[in-house]
């Protein structure tokens, strides 16, 4: 500094004078940063009164000063967005309309639209399924069906997005759709009528073998509970005598429908979920509050690493409760509710307003940390705590299942399949489909057991080759495992339908294919527990024993 202010003696008057007025400048600004830092140090936080002070300076010199113009919406937009963010809460934020709409949708279930889910192959739109019901099942559109126009516009590029933005809207209004057909010559061209769609959150209802029946449950929305009643109940006439519950997937929804669905299985007066928050609304207890329908129903749960909150709130009462025996992987470990605030046209806030804890007191909260080891069904940082009957269950990371099944690692030729493809795995995929409408189109499979055969990968082969993927033919061979099965479902989804793709799926299915093995002669839930703690590691079999299951 001394040396600096040395050479200010040298220069001349108005270089002098033009420095001074700089240096000014930088002492304001040093002097002012340092106050505030000073303040920050001594108290740790601002009045209410400073601290607006602080934002309306700092807000109106963005705006007057800031390199580029940023309109005052766009400022407090951001501003908003940047409290939201600095809470390090992921489900805190603030929703645009169009969001909130989608999350109004989601908690519901209804929208104005077809009842149609599509998905993008070769650039085009190509229907998985028709919403049972709907005005596209009504006009007679089948899985495989190529959307080539809607509203007079070619669809050749479109996104999901853009596609959703048309396809859905207010019901009673009318569009028009040109669909291909695999096997049929000319195109096809349909009128149809948007109407209120309900997207069911059971999404298959389904009798297996041995008198075991399968819900799979994808959504906590409105109605959730009172599907899941009635489809249990239509198992049961269909001689039902052990539930498979698939919630792998879900991602939650309604916590009062979480609370409903547990009270079918649990107990009056059973806990179910505790709720703990800063403000006094927010504490609250649920317990069951009537006798379950069905205690002689022995039941399995199925979940995994996307079974999230609503889901999480379910299996953890159950485990606790030893009412079920829950199989698959860790689960997502979302220990959080979420209010929403709507703000009219602007959109909505969703925040955190409070953490839930199971019945034994559990949060399953996932924290991240050098320790975790989120794949660990016995991580030995995690807390342990007991069931009604005595088993070891754990907090943090999740809700352990107690029967580890699926598929936690992907194989080393699969990985390597993968990783060749790249950005070209979206190409695979539509020459995989291709075919599939091909055998479709020329009736080229008999039945829904189908063997996937070496002359059908060579047809996938060439149809990646045509579309540009260049891997070695050796890795793209070792990878037969994957190839065959992503051709078998995709062969049975749009040959013969949803119903041959699940069955085939099913019998490769290592969760759901231990939930049968379980289940197999098991004639209660006690029989369940037994023969679930007899696959666990030796410490939790002393630890059941100790409870006298």
């Amino acid at each position: 500094m001394n040396l600096n202010l040395g050479k200010l003696k040298l220069d001349s008057s108005s270089a002098r004078a033009r420095t001074m007025i700089v240096a000014g400048t930088l002492v304001v600004s040093l002097v002012t940063g340092g106050w505030l830092l000073q303040r920050g140090a001594r108290t740790g936080t601002f009045t209410t009164f400073e601290g607006a002070q602080l934002f309306e300076s700092v807000f109106r010199r963005v705006q007057n000063d800031y390199v580029d113009a940023v309109g005052d919406s766009a400022l407090y937009r951001k501003s908003v967005d940047g409290m939201l963010y600095e809470l390090k809460d992921p489900y805190s934020t603030f929703l645009p309309p169009d969001r909130f709409v989608r999350l109004n949708e989601t908690t519901s279930g209804n929208y104005g639209g077809l009842g149609l889910e599509v998905d993008l192959r070769d650039g085009w739109l190509i229907v998985v399924a028709p919403v049972t019901g709907g005005p596209a099942e009504r006009a007679g559109i089948q899985p495989g069906d190529r959307i080539i126009e809607i509203a007079g516009k070619q669809t050749k590029g479109w996104t999901n997005e853009e596609a959703a933005k048309v396809l859905r809207g207010k019901p009673g209004t009318t569009v028009v759709l040109k669909i291909e057909r695999p096997g049929v010559s000319t195109p096809i061209e349909l009128k149809l009528i948007r109407s209120t769609i309900h997207q069911s959150a059971v999404r298959r209802a389904a009798m297996l073998s041995d008198g075991v029946g399968y819900i799979d449950l994808k959504a906590f929305s409105d109605s959730t509970a009172n599907e899941l009643n009635g489809a249990i109940g239509n198992l049961l006439a269909h001689g039902m005598k052990t539930l498979v519950l698939d919630m792998r997937t879900n991602p939650g929804g309604l916590l009062n429908q979480g609370v409903r669905v547990s009270d079918l299985f649990l107990d009056q007066g059973q806990k179910i979920v505790s709720m703990r928050g800063r403000v006094p609304d927010a504490n609250r207890e649920f317990a069951d509050t009537a006798q379950q329908r069905w205690p002689q129903l022995p039941l399995l749960v199925l979940v995994d690493g996307r079974s999230a909150s609503a889901a999480e709130i379910v299996a953890g009462a159950l485990q606790d409760h030893d009412r079920a025996v829950i199989i698959g992987t860790p689960t997502y470990g979302k220990g959080s509710a979420q209010s929403v605030i709507s703000f009219g046209p602007e959109g909505g806030l969703k925040i955190t307003t409070a953490r839930w804890f199971t019945p034994v007191g559990r949060s399953i909260t996932r924290r991240l940390s050098s320790d975790d080891e989120p794949d660990d069904p016995l991580p030995a940082n995690r807390e342990r705590f007991r069931t009604d009957g005595g088993r070891t269950v754990y907090g943090g990371g999740g809700i352990t299942p107690d029967v580890i099944a699926g598929d936690t690692t992907t194989p080393v030729t699969e990985g390597v399949f993968i990783r060749a493809l790249g950005a070209n795995t979206g190409k695979f995929r539509d020459a995989i489909t291709d075919y599939a409408l091909y055998l479709k189109a020329t009736r080229g499979i008999e039945g829904p057991d189908f063997a996937v055969t070496p002359a059908m990968r060579e047809e996938v082969w060439k149809r990646m080759k045509a579309r540009g993927v260049e891997i070695p033919r050796s890795v793209y061979d070792d990878a037969e495992p994957l190839v065959s099965r992503m051709l078998g479902f995709e062969i049975a989804r749009y040959v013969f339908g949803s119903d041959a793709e699940f069955r085939r799926r099913a019998s490769g299915d290592k969760a759901l294919q231990k939930a049968l093995e379980l289940a197999h002669g098991a004639k209660s839930e006690h029989d369940l527990l037994r023969k679930a703690m007899a696959t666990t590691p030796a410490t939790d079999s002393v630890d059941a024993a100790g409870g006298g299951l």
